[in-house]
This record gives C-alpha cells, sequence and structure tokens, in this order.
C-alpha cells in the first residue's frame, strides 16, 4: 500500500501520492508516463494569479476525496513555461486531463467545487479505471487486522485514512467501532457526531450509534455481580435481569446478555410492556443483522414467541 501522507516542496499535503509538484523536465514521468496506468489531471498556475488560489485548494480537495481513481500534477508556468507554451496555455488556471499518454479534456478559470467533481467523474468513467485506491487498499488491511484480533494496527491504519481523507466514514465508523470496544466512549461520541446526516441513516451506523446508546447504559446498570446475585436469588426480578442483560452486553457478554433476556421472554414476555424483547431487538440492532448473535437470537426469540 502506498503511504497515504506526506508533504510537497511548498509545504501542501500531497494526500498519498496523489498531488505532486512537476516541472517541464519531468513532465514525460509524471504525466505522459504515468497516465497509462491512472488518468492525471495537470494544473497549470503561478504564485500571483487569484484565480489558481481558488481553484488549487479546491481541486486538491476532490483530487483526495476521489481516493486514487485520479492523480493531481501541478506546474508553476513561472518556472516551467515550455509544456504550457507547447500546450498553448494562454491564461491560467488551466487544467488538462490526461489518459493513456495524451490530453483527453480540460478547461479554463476557476469551477465550483460541484463541477470539479463532475469533471473527474467523467474523466474516470472514461478511463474506467479499476485500480484499488491506497485508501480501499488500507480499509481492506484495516478489516483484516480487526478480524485478527490486532486492534492496534487498525487502529493506525484508521487514523492514517483520516489524514489523508478527514471526511471518509467508513473509516470514522470503524475507528469508533474500536474505540466503542475499548471503551473510549466519548471518542467514539465524537467520531459518530462528525458524520453527516444521510451516514448516520446507513445500517452501520445505525448499528454503532445503538451500540454506543448501550455501552453508556451499561455504565448505569449497575455491578456485574450484584445483578446476579440478585437475580440468582429471585428468578422473577425481571428488572433486575434486564439490567444484568445490558450490563452483560456492555462488557462484551452478548451471548450471555441475549440469553438473559430470553429467559425472561420464556418466564414472561409480556412484564413492563414486553421491555425484554425491546431490548433484545436493541441488542440485534447494535450487533447488525448478519452477526451470528443475531441470527441465532432472531431464531430462538421466534421458538419463544410462536411455541
Amino acid at each position: 500500500m502506498e503511504t497515504l501522507v506526506g508533504s510537497n516542496q511548498n509545504g501542501s499535503s500531497q494526500q498519498g501520492g496523489l498531488i505532486k509538484d512537476s516541472s517541464d523536465a519531468e513532465f514525460v514521468a509524471d504525466v505522459i508516463e504515468a497516465s497509462k496506468e491512472i488518468p492525471i489531471i495537470v494544473d497549470f498556475w503561478a504564485p500571483w494569479c487569484g484565480p489558481c488560489k481558488q481553484l488549487g485548494p479546491t481541486l486538491e480537495k476532490v483530487v483526495s476525496e476521489a481516493a486514487g481513481a485520479v492523480k493531481l500534477v501541478k506546474i508553476d508556468i513561472d518556472q516551467n513555461p515550455q509544456i504550457a507554451q507547447q500546450l498553448r496555455v494562454q491564461s491560467i488556471p488551466a487544467v488538462y486531463a490526461f489518459h493513456q499518454g495524451r490530453p483527453v479534456d480540460g478547461f479554463q478559470g476557476s469551477l465550483p467545487e460541484s463541477q470539479l467533481k463532475e469533471f473527474i467523474k467523467k474523466l474516470t468513467d472514461a478511463a474506467g479505471s479499476t485500480q484499488t485506491s491506497p485508501i480501499d487498499e488500507a480499509l481492506e488491511q484495516a478489516k483484516v487486522c480487526i478480524e485478527a484480533g490486532d486492534s492496534g494496527q487498525a487502529e493506525a491504519l484508521l487514523e492514517q485514512i483520516l489524514q489523508h481523507a478527514p471526511d471518509n466514514a467508513d473509516a470514522k465508523i470503524s475507528l469508533a467501532r474500536l474505540s466503542l470496544d475499548n471503551e473510549q466512549l466519548e471518542r467514539a461520541q465524537n467520531l459518530i457526531g462528525e458524520l453527516d446526516n444521510e451516514v448516520k441513516k446507513s445500517p452501520e451506523a445505525v448499528s454503532l450509534i445503538s451500540a454506543l446508546a448501550l455501552a453508556e447504559r451499561a455504565g448505569e446498570a449497575g455491578d456485574l455481580a450484584a445483578l446476579k446475585s440478585k437475580v440468582d436469588n429471585n428468578s422473577a426480578d425481571h428488572q433486575s435481569r434486564l439490567d444484568l442483560a445490558v450490563a452483560l452486553f456492555g462488557h462484551g457478554q452478548k451471548e450471555e446478555a441475549i440469553n438473559e433476556l430470553l429467559e425472561s421472554i420464556r418466564k414472561d414476555r409480556k412484564w413492563n410492556e414486553e421491555a425484554a424483547r425491546k431490548q433484545l431487538l436493541e441488542f440485534f440492532e447494535a450487533m447488525g443483522p448478519v452477526d451470528d448473535l443475531t441470527i441465532s437470537g432472531r431464531r430462538k426469540l421466534s421458538s419463544i414467541l410462536f411455541s
């Protein structure tokens, strides 16, 4: 995987090799040859150019958000006039898109972010780019690390992704889930708070938000040993059993938590307006629909309800 974060000669972020300064001497390597593998956008600019200062940061932003589908090469025409002259650049900013060694599109002047995104989408669609981006590779590596139990490495990868692409929702959700698993509730809450409202409606985010709410309630449920003692001494104490289930879930003992609620439902499914069943559904939502415990728990719940 490429290094995701770097810095170029004038101090701006290179965004993992996706953005770089170039020159007349390096143009063939940086643009012509490189465009045979991935579309290259060339930004001809100059330090004195006001519209260039408007376009540059926005162009870098949308290229970064494209997450490796394109790369951006910036050329200062004051220092490197030759290529600009060959391409007959008459005013700046001037932007050219190269693919397979030749220019395929371009524009002059400063465009709004929405039009820049359309420009990049048109370019990548035409190129039929199937290259896996560094961000996608890092996300996949983080997933593998999580499944292997290496939360430290996963966290490092996710943090690096967010340095490179601060708005990457997948990385934020995964990092929030790790934070939750490590009982870093405030950090998880902050990461969730950074998600936009549409992302919060996604199944992954809904599951995470439910899990966080349960973790916060687990801290209020009481001491595990004391709750277990109450239930052992009075099997009809449904409130203590529900509190015990919430506390167990918050401490990662999810199967045990599910079993406590199933037992409460067996004994009195209508207790407190079916509070145990409703709590169980919250567990399922927090774990997600494809979790093995969700699937088996739903099966057991149905068996009880329809017996």
